[in-house]
Parts: C-alpha cells; sequence; structure tokens
C-alpha cells in the first residue's frame, strides 16, 4: 500500500524547503506534463534544477537525502554521463508512492546555454523558486527552426520510399517481429513525424509525445488504424496505407503555411 501523505505536492514542497536556503542553488521548477498543463494522477514529477557549475555532486547529495527523508526508493537510475543534454539527471521510485509519481531530477549547471526554456517547444515551467532571473522564455528562432525542418522535410523525401522496402524485405522471409518492428521505424514513424511538421512543428521531432492531444482528432483516429497489428500480412495493406497517406501530405504540406504556426 502507497502512503497518501505521499503526494506530489508534499514531495514538491519538501524539496524546496530543502534546496531553496542553499546559497548554491538558484532556481527550481516543473517541466515535463506541468508545463502542458496536463498533470493528472499517472503523471511524473520532472523537476529542473540550476546550480553553481562546481557543486552538482552536492547538490546530487542533497536531493538523496531528501529522497530518503521522504520515503526509501526501490529503484535508482543515473543517467551516464555526459549525458546526451549536457545536465545530470537521476531517477528515483520511491516505496510510499504510486510507481507514476516517478521522480526525475534534472541538475543544471549555472553556465548551461540551453535549459530547456524554450516555452514553445517545452511548455511553460511552473517556477518554484527563481533566486537569480533565470527561469525566463528562450526565444525559439523560427526561421533557423524552420532551416532544420526544412533539411529534415528534403530527407524524409528520399529515406522514406528508399527504406520502406526493409519492412516487405523481413515480411517476405517470415520474419514477422522484425517486420513489425520495421514497420513502426520506417513506415508509421516518418508519417507521424511528418504530420507533426504540419500540424505542431515544433514538436516535429517528438514521435508519439503529446499526439492525442497536438493532432487533430481525425488524425489520431486514422493514425490508430494503423499502429494496432492484429495478424502479420496485414503489414502489407498498412504499408500500402501509410505510403499513400505520406505521399500526400509530403506533397501537399505548404511551408508557408509551417512558418506561420512558427510565428
Amino acid at each position: 500500500m502507497y502512503d497518501k501523505k505521499v503526494t506530489r505536492q508534499s514531495i514538491i514542497a519538501l524539496f524546496i524547503k530543502t534546496l531553496k536556503p542553499l546559497d548554491f542553488v538558484h532556481a527550481m521548477w516543473e517541466a515535463g506534463a506541468a508545463a502542458f498543463n496536463r498533470i493528472d494522477e499517472w503523471s511524473d514529477i520532472d523537476l529542473y534544477i540550476v546550480v553553481d557549475d562546481e557543486c552538482v555532486e552536492k547538490v546530487v547529495s542533497e536531493i538523496e537525502k531528501t529522497v530518503r527523508s521522504i520515503s526509501e526508493y526501490d529503484l535508482t537510475f543515473r543517467l551516464p554521463e555526459p549525458t546526451w543534454h549536457g545536465h545530470s539527471q537521476v531517477f528515483y521510485r520511491l516505496k510510499k508512492a504510486s510507481p507514476f509519481l516517478l521522480l526525475d531530477t534534472a541538475i543544471m549547471k549555472k553556465s548551461s546555454k540551453d535549459k530547456f526554456l524554450q516555452y514553445k517547444i517545452h511548455g511553460v515551467p511552473i517556477v518554484h523558486f527563481d533566486k537569480s532571473g533565470i527561469v525566463k522564455d528562450d526565444p525559439v528562432d523560427a526561421e533557423a527552426f524552420l532551416k532544420k525542418l526544412k533539411e529534415r522535410l528534403e530527407a524524409l523525401r528520399t529515406t522514406f520510399p528508399m527504406f520502406l522496402v526493409f519492412a516487405l524485405k523481413e515480411l517476405n522471409r517470415g520474419n514477422d517481429m522484425t517486420a513489425l518492428s520495421f514497420y513502426m521505424s520506417y513506415a508509421v514513424r516518418p508519417l507521424i513525424e511528418l504530420l507533426r511538421m504540419k500540424y505542431c512543428p515544433y514538436h516535429y521531432n517528438f514521435h508519439t509525445y503529446y499526439i492525442d492531444y497536438e493532432l487533430p482528432p481525425e488524425i489520431v483516429k486514422r493514425l490508430r488504424t494503423l499502429f494496432f497489428v492484429t495478424e502479420p500480412q496485414e503489414i502489407r495493406s498498412f504499408l500500402r496505407e501509410v505510403e499513400r497517406w505520406f505521399m500526400e501530405e509530403i506533397e501537399s504540406i505548404d511551408i508557408d503555411e509551417v512558418r506561420k504556426k512558427l510565428l
């Protein structure tokens, strides 16, 4: 049984109480679902903490002590460093809390240039304290972003028809599981990327994250029919449908309309 006293609010309150008084900790905010106003009973806790450059390990230690004061944890994982995003990141699953209330802490050096504060991409953070005026929108250069999107669009124009055959190849060999994997990777995933370029371009490379919220309902409904394969041979007809849809979209996508969504 979980301790009903161990809630999202109680965990965050204790982190504020512990970290805010420390001179070498400058700011703490929530990201993820909180930044998009989508918190529900299944949301985890994404905490971003900005610290003096030389104090990362000291803050990791403080986080560890704070977590233990709330509950013992049965699982923890620290991303091997250097991490892909350049910040230290540690996850905790607390014994007394729902497993959905996973604690995800990202410790950022004050000197770090990218703190995921582009509001149009990462949402508007829920700021719990900010002693140094760090938490503010880092505006996206829309034209530079559009340039990257267009480069990716042109790559998809070539790679989609080129690699689509991989799924068929494995299907012909009777390697059904590999065929399904390739169908998702080389057919469905690029289709979603293309649709996101059209409807929510700032998240074009987010794959399936948030698609139920950000794509039009009729598009989501159509995608669902292509996600759930019941028999291996269905992949053949699904591939044809994905190919038709992809080609229709890539020929009709209007860069000027995409630009308007970015501005």
